[in-house]
């Protein structure tokens, strides 16, 4: 089968089209054919940091973690899905696990679910890392109908599934972005754009919650912008952050009694740890996306397979709006 690899990392690690063996059936896992996968942030920093990350998988290397496409093949003890199934996970693409640019998988039936009905494929493959990341962040964090929750960048990959996943759940939401797009985006999206650059968070807290705060921020910037998180919490408030490898004075989270969830969802690939959530977390997010509770935004650029490294660009360049998509 085709697939494209990277041979040696690096900030000018490129990637080759190479022809290599189709992946075979195994136990407790389907073979797909691939119709579409989506890029995302860790992809490029397995790129270009290859062995100073512990997540990366040996040259040369099949990178990609997303993917949407059709059950070819059914391994032993696999009762849920059948040959010709439409499904969408995030299934491999780090360690030991093959990726997703190439046209088969054999995925894990723990890490995927039967794709939703109402999207496409390439719209089914944005969803699922960022999408199980915005679910759980949420879940862990207690969102409950009628809070008012803060998501930092709104308009991002996490962000903008999160937004509508608090929506969906019944919260006030509000989002910070940065520029024009982001902030229509965002309000697009049905929440109420704060532009981080014009307003401080003393300001934006004072006008949105009369100075009591977030009762939950979503915090898909992470990193030092925690700070910013914390302030803008309530007592007693629950942060959710994606990013978390940085140094922090943890004072006011400590005087206002906040709750910080890491959410790392890799966890279950890495660790082949409790695998069978993220396939609950997935049905979970068919359902919602069936019922019009979340629909994934699509950067304007297409990709081919063999356009992937065009693709990363696209992403690193900070000009898309909305997932990057790369088409088989």
């Amino acid at each position: 089968m085709k697939a494209m690899t990277i041979n040696a990392y690096g900030e000018d690690a490129i990637f080759e089209v190479a022809e290599i063996d189709q992946p075979e059936i195994k136990a407790g896992h389907v073979l797909v054919k691939i119709a579409a996968s989506s890029v995302n942030t860790v992809d490029t920093m397995i790129r270009k940091m290859g062995d100073e990350l512990p997540l990366s998988p040996d040259t040369p290397a099949i990178l990609g973690m997303d993917f949407a496409g059709t059950v070819e093949d059914v391994g032993d003890g696999v009762t849920d899905y059948s040959v010709g199934d439409e499904v969408y996970g995030c299934a491999g693409g780090l360690a030991d696990l093959p990726g997703t640019l190439a046209e088969n998988i054999v995925a894990d039936s723990n890490l995927i679910a039967h794709k939703p009905k109402n999207l496409t494929m390439r719209e089914a493959a944005a969803l699922p890392l960022v999408a199980i990341t915005a679910y759980e962040g949420l879940m862990r964090a207690g969102i409950k109908q009628g809070q008012r929750v803060l998501v930092h960048g709104g308009s991002g990959g996490v962000g903008h599934v999160a937004l509508q996943l608090a929506r969906h759940f019944g919260a006030d939401v509000y989002s910070t972005g940065g520029g024009e797009k982001q902030l229509a985006l965002i309000e697009q999206l049905g929440a109420t754009a704060i532009n981080y650059k014009t307003e401080t968070v003393e300001d934006y807290v004072a006008k949105h919650t009369h100075g009591a705060g977030f009762d939950l921020v979503f915090d898909s910037v992470g990193g030092a912008n925690m700070l910013n998180s914390f302030e803008a919490a309530a007592l007693n408030g629950q942060i959710a952050s994606t990013v978390a490898m940085c140094e922090l004075d943890l004072s006011i989270a400590h005087f206002k009694g906040l709750s910080l969830h890491v959410v790392f969802m890799l966890i279950p690939m890495l660790h082949n740890y409790k695998r069978e959530k993220h396939a609950e977390i997935l049905r979970n997010l068919t359902r919602i996306v069936e019922a019009g509770g979340l629909k994934p935004v699509l950067d304007e650029k297409r990709y081919s397979l063999e356009e992937a490294g065009k693709a990363h660009a696209r992403l690193e360049s900070g000009q898309a709006m909305g997932k990057v998509v790369i088409e088989n």
